[in-house]
């Protein structure tokens, strides 16, 4: 076990070095010269070539390289040149808002789906069945910021009872917040629900035809019991894995719905950062992007030897 545990964790660590090469390569790339897009056309070449040796752009790719590696090893992610203040800050301060909302987004969903899932393997080919069906195709289909939009209208424009956008941070208490999250949460957690069921109502019906499912029928156990007891533990797996993706998803992939409610997020910095062609903080913020992915994935993995006993004996062997 402690090997396997090892080797995983090694991977992590190789995966995250590979991914912050690539990151600084990409970025590097990306066209455009960020000293002129601060300076403006009318910057002089003098101070155009001193802005670039303050940035560090004159030095050759791999020593640039290494010196951001270094600082991101040490906490020390640089200074926005678009904000003047430490990139670290900067992410945390955001995270405060993105955070929240992807951990409201992922409750709101499961939520939704779990119930939704199992009752429709339950319930095969019936009603509830094909509700689940129905929700599952909508929900997917529809894009997730024309659902922010309805809302608005609805809860916000015509009945008043959530604001319509902007964040009044954690000074104002919990409650404000909370409202302020509430729609964009349900704008982010609808599509991921309708994933989530189609995931778990294949998942538990995969597990419904196995043999110990009707050895615990034919013991006297309930349906009910069988299904919460037995079905649905050992349906876990794949439902994890969905899970962690679409956590990952919501950190990573909320622009739109951040720049729909006006959240000062990581999504908006992130489109704020590529705009302004600030390179310290788009490159920070596609590491901590592609790092959380990773870290994620691998926490649901060791989740994995948690919940299903098999993989414990398999590891240990």
């Amino acid at each position: 076990m402690i090997a396997l545990l090892t080797q995983r964790f090694l991977g992590l660590v190789a995966t995250l070095l590979i991914v912050s090469l690539l990151v600084f390569a990409v970025v590097a790339i990306l066209p455009g010269d960020p000293a002129s897009v601060q300076l403006g056309t009318s910057a002089t070449p003098e101070t155009l070539s001193a802005l670039r040796h303050d940035m560090g752009l004159d030095r050759p790719l791999l020593l640039r390289y290494l010196a951001w590696l270094a600082g991101v090893l040490r906490g020390d992610l640089g200074q926005s040149s678009t904000y003047g203040v430490p990139v670290a800050g900067l992410l945390l301060e955001r995270l405060a808002v993105t955070l929240p909302l992807a951990i409201l987004a992922i409750i709101l969903s499961v939520l939704i789906a779990l119930p939704l899932g199992v009752a429709a393997a339950a319930r095969r080919n019936g009603l509830v069945d094909a509700a689940a069906s129905f929700f599952s195709q909508m929900s997917i289909a529809v894009p997730g910021f024309w659902v922010a939009l309805l809302l608005i209208l609805l809860f916000s424009t015509t009945l008043g009872w959530m604001p319509a956008g902007g964040f009044p941070g954690w000074s104002d208490g919990a409650l404000p917040v909370i409202r302020a999250l509430t729609l964009p949460a349900v704008a982010l957690a609808l599509p991921q629900a309708g994933v989530l069921t189609r995931v778990t109502r294949t998942a538990v019906l995969e597990v419904l035809h196995e043999d110990f499912v009707r050895t615990a029928r034919a013991k006297g156990l309930t349906r009910g019991g069988v299904l919460w007891r037995h079905v649905v533990p050992n349906a876990l797996v794949p439902i994890l894995t969905i899970l962690g993706l679409q956590f990952t998803f919501l950190i990573a992939g909320a622009v739109l719905i951040e720049n729909v409610f006006n959240l000062p997020g990581l999504g908006r910095l992130a489109y704020q950062a590529l705009s302004q062609r600030d390179v310290t903080v788009m490159q920070d913020v596609v590491l901590f992007f592609a790092s959380l992915v990773i870290v994620v994935n691998f926490l649901v993995d060791l989740s994995y030897l948690v919940i299903d006993p098999r993989l414990r004996e398999k590891g240990a062997a």
